[in-house]
């Protein structure tokens, strides 16, 4: 039984009514103000007799489709651990970014590429829209399990808007350098989805822990989410970077702050684990927070060297966070009250979004202060244009920059708990549907599971008992 028959009308009813209704606006919206670039619309593109090989799509495609393989196949399986949540964790990523890549790039279009009344758009928009969803996906981490479809696209709604305001504050109006988003996608979305779930705290959470746990496949499962992120990141930070030495430059700093992470994310899951033994939370998580870490300053010379050290301290950091932030704490005077986010915060983090996201990202943003203030003429030569352009016209200072730098982290902060705060009440309204403390992370409530056909007031029956997370 899926809930009372009052409840059940207003399921079937709240979100097919509010996704037509979303795709008709996005659809009226699309038709008076969309339009194909000059690198996509025909004529524009022929008139300019340009070779076809030199159209952005060659270039930039490649990386979009790493980017787009990211969005619905590495974060959509990352958060199928939830034992019997995997249909939710898919299917909901699947329509929070469809409609995310809608809405985003009309926001984004009218703060970036509005002009002559028209928001023209082409492959670069596509990634931007691709990181915008991205965003959004982190803030369903931290509340995964505990909402309705309909409310997740109420959220998707009003975090696209604050996501593309913030984004243009940083980057056009503070010039703030943020090519792989440590500020813009990991520290907003992570704090948004974080200052969300502690406004949508429930206290009687406990009725549902015993769905709270994985078991063996749904952990291998999530390792495939694992694997498209480690393997695709690199194209995530270079996506919209210059084009050259930029790009080059991105990607293989990306490259090897993964390494890092992932082998400091196997020495701590090891060194602080029970019995010495490696906790697959860690590994899922930790390992990419070499990727969150360098989003700010990839496109920076950081050096080899610098990109080695800054994955190792974002994998042990991530790491950490799961260990004694986010999980039940084996020992000491929290040993009883849970997890110390949870039991000190209200804060129900599902998926640990803070501990991937939100700390590497804050740390990232650091990373890009240090960085950005040690730029010299000397150290980039002619490639300083590219890289801080202000620098090269003499009108900012490298201790400039990094002092913008650090107040793009602290405008974010403030975008990313406002914007929160305000999804939370907007989820909140008594009229949208969501599921009852005792059957949350319950794939039954929103869909037809082959073969289960229990009374989910009484639990699920399963053949496995499932391991908890902590």
């Amino acid at each position: 039984m899926a809930g009372s028959p009052r409840r059940t009308a207003g399921r079937r009813l709240q979100l097919p009514l509010l996704c037509l209704l979303l795709q008709g606006a996005t659809a009226i919206l699309f038709a008076v103000f969309v339009r194909y670039s000059h690198e996509t619309d025909a004529a524009l593109w022929h008139w300019r007799n340009h070779s076809n090989a030199d159209n952005e799509f060659y270039f930039r495609y490649p990386s979009f489709q790493d980017v787009h393989t990211m969005i619905f196949v590495g974060f959509g399986f990352l958060m199928v651990f939830l034992q019997r949540y995997g249909f939710s964790s898919v299917g909901f990523t699947f329509l929070l970014a469809a409609f995310a890549l809608q809405w985003s790039t009309l926001v984004q279009g009218f703060f970036h590429s509005f002009h002559g009344g028209h928001i023209h758009v082409g492959v670069e928009s596509m990634i931007n829209a691709d990181f915008c969803a991205g965003a959004v996906l982190i803030s369903f981490g931290a509340i995964l399990g505990k909402t309705g479809p309909a409310q997740l696209l109420l959220m998707a709604l009003l975090e696209v808007v604050l996501f593309g305001l913030n984004e243009f504050v940083l980057l056009s109006l503070l010039g703030v350098k943020d090519a792989g988003g440590s500020m813009t996608i990991h520290t907003f979305g992570a704090y948004f989805g974080l200052v969300l779930s502690r406004v949508l705290y429930r206290p009687q959470l406990e009725k549902s822990k015993h769905r709270q746990g994985s078991v063996y496949h749904s952990d291998l499962f999530a390792m495939i989410g694992t694997i498209f992120l480690w393997i695709f990141w690199p194209s995530f930070n270079s996506a919209p970077t210059t084009l050259g030495d930029g790009q080059h430059r991105t990607a293989l700093n990306t490259y090897y702050s993964l390494t890092a992470s992932t082998l400091s994310t196997f020495a701590l899951s090891a060194l602080v684990g029970r019995d010495g033994r490696l906790d697959m939370v860690h590994v899922q998580n930790a390992a990419l927070a070499g990727g969150v870490v360098v989003g700010t300053s990839a496109e920076m010379m950081l050096t080899p060297f610098g990109a080695l050290v800054a994955g190792f301290l974002a994998g042990t950091v991530s790491t950490l966070g799961y260990k004694f932030f986010t999980v039940q704490m084996p020992l000491g005077p929290w040993a009883e009250q849970g997890p110390i986010l949870e039991s000190k915060l209200k804060v129900q983090d599902t998926c640990g979004v803070h501990n991937l996201h939100g700390m590497p990202g804050v740390l990232g943003a650091l990373l890009g202060v240090l960085v950005a203030g040690l730029a010299t003429h000397e150290a980039y030569g002619d490639g300083l244009e590219s890289v801080f352009p202000l620098l090269a016209k003499g009108q900012r200072s490298a201790t400039s920059q990094a002092m913008h730098q650090l107040f793009g982290l602290f405008v974010t902060l403030i975008f990313a708990s406002v914007g929160g705060s305000l999804g939370g009440l907007l989820l909140r309204l008594p009229f949208l549907d969501s599921p009852p403390d005792s059957q949350c992370y319950e794939d039954q409530i929103y869909w037809e599971v082959p073969g289960e056909h229990e009374d989910l007031a009484q639990g699920p029956l399963r053949a496995e008992e499932p391991e908890t997370r902590a």
